[in-house]
């Protein structure tokens, strides 16, 4: 909980530290990589740092989080702090980073807002950042001792299927031949490959398999880039470079948007767009395995049938359920027993009580949810998962 003394501190400088913030942001990593650039090289994101989504991720965090402490000074925006706390455990962010940013992001407040940052105002600022701080290295620390690791593992391609023109699918074992933990379905892992430049970046893609099986399953998107924005140059790595018999090193799996059936009779509305179809296929394999009797909505959308990545896997797992209906849209070559265009929910029963998981693009995500609440589904059995930075916030408030 803020202090009241930082909380009016803080309820005055927002306005002004939330305008300038995507400054603050912009300056605070070119600080943080001046003095740490092996953290450019092998912890953050190339490709979110040049199309600047990670700035606007963190200046949305922010934002959010303080925002929430004034407006709401008993609560803990929990299910934020989760989502972010799951994707730093599977970076491998430990408690000794958290200084460090503090030391480069107080530098870049003092910076962008000059002689307003007063001592009081500093202190208070400093409050909320451990705060959010020191919440996040606790779930952390949870996270960390459930998986029983803080790192990577090498891990042997046996299997490499060419999904779609640009979507394939790696299943791996232990190269230590060690156990392999369970996951929940929705859940991704963080994977890290060593670059021609020698940098060793770190992508996050979801577990596409079963969660009993042995192997681990990922599937992966090829990014166009170009030598400007590298935001693609590890799916096309993957894509170009890894093939069976190769080691990839893969940390536990983590998330939080995780299936969540606790009856038979659960209403569940699955809605995905291109790749992120990827988790659902997971949930479906799941519900197939436990047997779920209750209503399943099926609603996937892609370019083409063409383009429709596992839809083998989709339709599959779907068609072993009791009491599953299936919607897939194409914006181009709809086949007999699909629809033209993209999704719409319009003509789709959602029972009131639907629980639904969503997964794919921002504004696919923004406009299914949009179309949920307007038919009657509460906004808190709405879960969605965001690859990449979660621009939600920030485009949002929250």
């Amino acid at each position: 909980m803020l202090s009241e003394q930082s909380a009016t501190t803080v309820r005055a400088t927002l306005p002004a530290v939330g305008a300038a913030v995507g400054e603050i942001t912009e300056r605070f990593y070119a600080r943080l990589f001046a003095a740490r650039p092996e953290l450019l090289r092998d912890l953050f994101n190339r490709g979110n740092q040049a199309s600047g989504a990670q700035k606007q991720a963190l200046a949305g965090s922010i934002a959010a989080f303080a925002t929430h402490l004034v407006e709401h000074p008993d609560q803990r925006p929990d299910a934020m702090l989760g989502r972010i706390a799951h994707k730093h455990a599977s970076l491998g962010v430990a408690p000794e980073h958290y200084p460090i940013v503090h030391e480069h992001l107080f530098a870049a407040i003092a910076d962008i807002l000059g002689e307003a940052v007063t001592p009081e105002v500093a202190a208070a600022w400093t409050e909320v950042y451990w705060l959010m701080a020191n919440a996040l290295i606790a779930i952390e620390k949870r996270l960390y001792e459930e998986s029983g690791s803080t790192g990577r593992r090498p891990w042997e391609v046996v299997e490499r299927i060419e999904e779609t023109a640009d979507v394939v699918t790696f299943r791996l074992r232990p190269a230590d031949g060690g156990p392999v933990r369970g996951f929940r379905a929705g859940q991704y892992v963080s994977v890290q490959v060593e670059l021609p430049d020698g940098a060793r970046q770190i992508r996050q893609y979801s577990l596409s398999g079963a969660p009993g099986d042995t192997l681990r399953q990922f599937s992966v998107k090829r990014v166009t880039s170009d030598d400007a924005a590298p935001d693609g140059e590890v799916s096309n790595h993957l894509h170009a470079r890894v093939q069976v018999g190769d080691d990839i090193h893969l940390s536990e799996p983590y998330g939080d948007l995780v299936l969540d059936a606790d009856g038979a009779g659960t209403l569940l509305l699955l809605a995905s767009a291109g790749i992120g179809v990827t988790p659902m296929i997971a949930m479906l394999a799941d519900l197939a395995a436990s047997g779920h009797g209750g209503p399943v909505t099926v609603v996937h959308g892609d370019r083409s049938p063409a383009d429709h990545a596992l839809r083998t896997d989709h339709e599959m797992y779907a068609g072993k359920l009791a009491d599953a209906s299936v919607h897939f849209f194409y914006e181009r070559d709809a086949e007999p027993g699909t629809r033209t265009g993209l999704v719409d929910l319009a003509g789709i029963a959602v029972p009131a009580g639907t629980r639904a998981y969503l997964c794919g693009p921002l504004p696919f995500m923004r406009a299914v949810r949009t179309q949920l609440i307007e038919r009657g589904v509460a906004p808190a059995d709405i879960h969605y998962e965001v690859f990449g930075p979660d621009l939600w916030p920030a485009r949002q408030g929250g």
